[in-house]
């Protein structure tokens, strides 16, 4: 029996998967006999990145976010806080050093220098006066001629103990050790000569005054130099405005206001009490800055005007004096034995270097007068000036007695216990020490006051930096703790 079959749809057949495509064949010209076809190119890794290009795909994607920006603002303020610390400090250091060297070292061995000087002039001098004298020497100037040669040898050693090593100034002294004592045994010999009646002692003074003027006053007048330069140098370090930690406290305080006026209006709070003590620090730092150097540098400023600038005008002006008076002496000693030209007139060359000694002292004592801020200053200068116009008037007194013959009259005149040259030399060299130490007791206080205003503020700006460095990141972090 035949069955009809059904009338539905007709069964489905499996799927034949497809079969793979076979590769292109090579073009003939490329896969002809004995070619070699050309292997396949892979692909090259991706390069790897650095941990550098990585932090700042990251620092990017945290900038995104408040959190992120919290944290590179928090940064940013505690640094610039604590560079204006740490430069504040640097610069104040540096500064007080400076000013503390102006008053303890630079300046007390200028006027040391200054004192070699005088010393050994003076004890030309006392020699030339008691060569004078002979036999009849006083004790008071065979001690006055000692006490300027021990007072010499101290400072020298002193100038050599706070030399720096390998300085010009050390040179200078090592010379001045050399020739003192050469110095001293010429005055021995011309004194011992003189006393037995040789007038080959006169020859040795002149030798002795000669090694003096030409070799040991240059020396002693190139340490002074030295030292003096050294003294300005010291100012120089001292008075300059600290203009890097002046901008640095300057852009630490912006970046704390617009920090603290991004948070107001972000969440309306007034106040933020981290960024509040951060700048209170930093305010409290410029300030004592600015107002603390701007007082040292005034100080300071007035111990060189008023100290500095006078003294070196007295020292030059006493310094003219003691030259004045050894000329006047050797004048007598040489007795026209040492002659100058000058122009078609032939003069004696100590009688012509006691002149321009005279005026040297003279515009001195003018220049000091002009300097002089006080009455107590002025006074003894003013003295000065009157003793050294009796001084020329004796002088040209004397000067004539001994062009007339009369050198007996000429000598007591110069060196008389009364109504002489030496007491009119006496009093300006008095009225001159009296004004050096109104000078130095001036210099001193200011000097002190300018390095005072200094004191704590190093460390003062480091401590205040920290804390204010801490301040902005406290202040930083209870914003970001309101995202967690």
């Amino acid at each position: 029996m035949t069955h009809t079959p059904n009338a539905g749809a007709p069964p489905t057949l499996p799927a034949i998967p497809p079969q793979p495509t076979a590769p292109a064949a090579p073009p003939a010209s490329a896969t002809g006999p004995g070619t070699t076809p050309a292997p396949t190119t892979a692909a090259p890794p991706p390069a790897r990145r650095t941990a550098f290009a990585e932090g700042v795909d990251q620092l990017r994607r945290a900038a995104t976010t408040e959190p992120g920006r919290l944290r590179i603002i928090g940064a940013v303020l505690a640094a610039l806080v604590v560079t204006f610390g740490a430069v504040t400090a640097w610069q104040m250091t540096d500064r007080a050093a400076a000013a503390d060297d102006v008053l303890t070292s630079s300046q007390p061995l200028t006027s040391d220098a200054a004192d070699i000087y005088r010393s050994l002039a003076d004890a030309n001098t006392a020699a030339s006066s008691g060569f004078l004298a002979g036999g009849q020497e006083t004790a008071a100037t065979r001690d006055r001629y000692e006490r300027d040669i021990r007072t010499a040898a101290g400072k020298l050693v002193n100038a050599a103990a706070n030399a720096a090593p390998g300085s010009p100034s050390t040179d200078t002294i090592t010379k001045l050790n050399r020739l003192l004592p050469e110095y001293k045994g010429l005055v021995e010999r011309a004194r011992t000569y003189n006393r037995q009646g040789y007038p080959v002692g006169g020859a040795y003074l002149r030798y002795a005054n000669e090694k003096m003027q030409q070799e040991m006053l240059p020396a002693a007048q190139d340490l002074y130099t030295k030292e003096n330069q050294r003294l300005r140098a010291d100012y120089a370090d001292a008075t300059p405005y600290p203009w890097p930690a002046i901008a640095l406290g300057l852009a630490a305080l912006a970046a704390l206001a617009w920090a603290q006026r991004r948070t107001y209006l972000r969440t309306h709070r007034v106040l933020n009490h981290g960024l509040v003590a951060a700048t209170a620090a930093t305010a409290i730092v410029l300030l004592w800055l600015t107002a603390g150097h701007a007082l040292a540098r005034s100080h300071l400023d007035a111990s060189y005007d008023h100290g500095v600038r006078s003294l070196d005008v007295l020292h030059d002006a006493r310094i003219a004096s003691l030259k004045a008076r050894g000329n006047e002496n050797l004048t007598l000693v040489a007795r026209g034995a040492e002659t100058k030209k000058v122009g078609d007139e032939t003069l004696d060359a100590y009688d012509h270097d006691f002149g321009r000694d005279m005026d040297a002292l003279g515009k001195g004592l003018a220049v000091a007068e002009r300097l002089a801020d006080d009455a107590t200053g002025a006074q003894p200068v003013t003295a000065a000036v009157s003793n050294m116009t009796e001084w020329k008037k004796r002088h040209a007194a004397a000067r004539e007695q001994d062009e007339n013959g009369n050198y007996q009259q000429a000598l007591d005149m110069v060196i008389g216990p009364k109504g002489a040259t030496g007491e009119c030399f006496d009093s300006v060299d008095k009225n001159l020490a009296t004004a050096l130490a109104h000078e130095e007791t001036e210099f001193a206080e200011a000097a002190g006051a300018g390095r005072d205003a200094l004191t704590g503020l190093p460390a003062g700006a480091a401590v205040l930096g920290v804390l204010g460095a801490a301040g902005a990141v406290l202040g930083i972090g209870r914003r970001l703790s309101e995202y967690r």
